[in-house]
């Protein structure tokens, strides 16, 4: 059996090894599918398969340098989640949905840095690191079974709100824990230490509102398509490339430039054209987070795991549930929110690879497992959990519910969502 170490060229051996991910991920989603498993489940399976862990395929070298896969990757999905902030939609209900989406990012991440701080007495760099990670959601399967039960009313239009600005609550929570850890690891915490990457960031931001101002200049009616997406895709690589470069996530940057373009322009064409580009870029991203996957270090994160899954589902539901009672929602948003917020893959699959770069090896192989592990856990219960929510919560109509009951939540539709995720 020829292997990929056996061939001299290293171009044909990266071309090689993503044709097999590729294909093995394809393949993996059709076994998935037959169990009604998201899309993402089946990459990640692929990705243990193949990777230096099982059947090693894929040489551990050829990985490693497949970094920019994930900044590219985190990029376009941050872009995606972007049109989701829409200005009229957050003005109706804005201070409301605040308080929900603080509370139950915040109360897990709590929850978890003082179980992992103090039950587990891991390092504090590990737990702030983990604990921000915890507190992100999948918006994905959600907005799948939303779209597919065809749910609508209050309890909907704030969920959807929440999924959106749950990232980037994640993603400022992450940035701070991720200067403070990077300062402990380091040896001392400095202000420089703090306030540098927080500096970073804001420009990084600032050239995301830049970006999204562009792309609505230079997008017009004339542009053909295929132009359209060359301006988006250059916009993306330029602002992650410049965020590599200071060591920094591009994902709030562009998650910025996507609203800031939907916000002027209101067009959403270039988001499904950007949809229908990145499929395969993404598979590839979640292959490669499987490849990671340290299957020998699953002993070690066994209880480790298991308790931050349950920890983080306590903190979202808990969380959601002193939110909606402060801002006063009504009973149905109280009581099922935090059942809808569960799945966790895509963003937080990203975040544990930066986390892992901060964190020593050992350290870092730990916080991947368990978000890996855990997150086809959480993407095998979310879907089901975000349908008994909206049906429980009275959003979908009767007559969707008696048409859609015989259903699965593997349906075309909600395998393209899954796709962006």
């Amino acid at each position: 059996m020829l292997h990929i170490d056996s061939i001299p060229s290293l171009s044909a051996q990266i071309i090689l090894s993503l044709a097999i991910m590729l294909l093995m991920g394809f393949l993996l989603t059709r076994l998935t599918k037959l169990v009604k498993l998201p899309n993402v489940t089946g990459y990640i399976l692929a990705g243990v398969l193949i990777g230096p862990y099982a059947l090693n395929l894929i040489p551990k070298s050829v990985a490693n340098g497949m970094d920019f896969v994930t900044d590219v990757a985190l990029a376009f999905i941050a872009f995606g989640v972007g049109k989701y902030f829409k200005l009229e939609r957050l003005r109706k209900n804005g201070r409301q949905v605040l308080i929900l989406t603080v509370f139950e990012s915040l109360m897990a991440a709590a929850l978890i840095f003082v179980v992992m701080a103090f039950l587990f007495q891991l390092s504090v760099p590990f737990a702030l690191l983990l604990s921000a990670i915890g507190s992100a959601t999948a918006p994905a399967s959600t907005i799948m079974t939303i779209r597919q039960y065809k749910a609508r009313g209050q309890f909907v239009n704030v969920l959807l709100q929440i999924v959106a600005l749950d990232d980037a609550v994640a993603l400022i929570a992450f940035s701070i824990c991720a200067a403070v850890a990077q300062g402990m690891e380091n040896g001392h915490i400095g202000m420089e230490t703090v306030l540098l990457p927080i500096l970073w960031n804001l420009l990084a931001l600032a050239g995301g509102v830049l970006a999204g101002w562009l792309l609505h200049k230079l997008i017009s009616d004339q542009r053909s398509s295929q132009h359209r997406l060359i301006l988006v895709v250059t916009m993306l690589l330029a602002i992650t490339g410049m965020c590599t470069a200071l060591n920094i996530s591009p994902l709030l940057a562009c998650m910025v430039m996507g609203a800031v373009y939907i916000n002027l322009s209101g067009n959403k064409k270039v988001f499904k054209q950007v949809n229908g580009f990145t499929p395969p870029i993404q598979m590839l991203f979640f292959v490669l987070s499987g490849m990671r996957l340290d299957l020998t270090a699953l002993a070690a994160a066994g209880v480790i795991g298991i308790v931050y899954f349950l920890t983080r589902i306590a903190g979202k539901y808990l969380g959601a549930w002193v939110g909606a009672l402060i801002s006063k929602t009504t009973l149905p948003v109280r009581h099922y929110l935090g059942m809808a917020l569960i799945p966790q893959a895509g963003v937080s699959i990203g975040l544990a690879v930066l986390g892992q770069r901060i964190l020593p090896a050992e350290s870092g192989a730990l916080l991947s497992t368990i978000i890996l592990s855990s997150g086809i856990l959480y993407e095998m219960i979310g879907p089901a959990c975000a349908k008994a929510a909206i049906f429980l919560s009275g959003s979908v109509p009767p007559k969707e519910e008696s048409d859609h009951t015989d259903q699965v939540l593997g349906s075309s539709q909600g395998e393209s969502l899954h796709n962006q995720a």
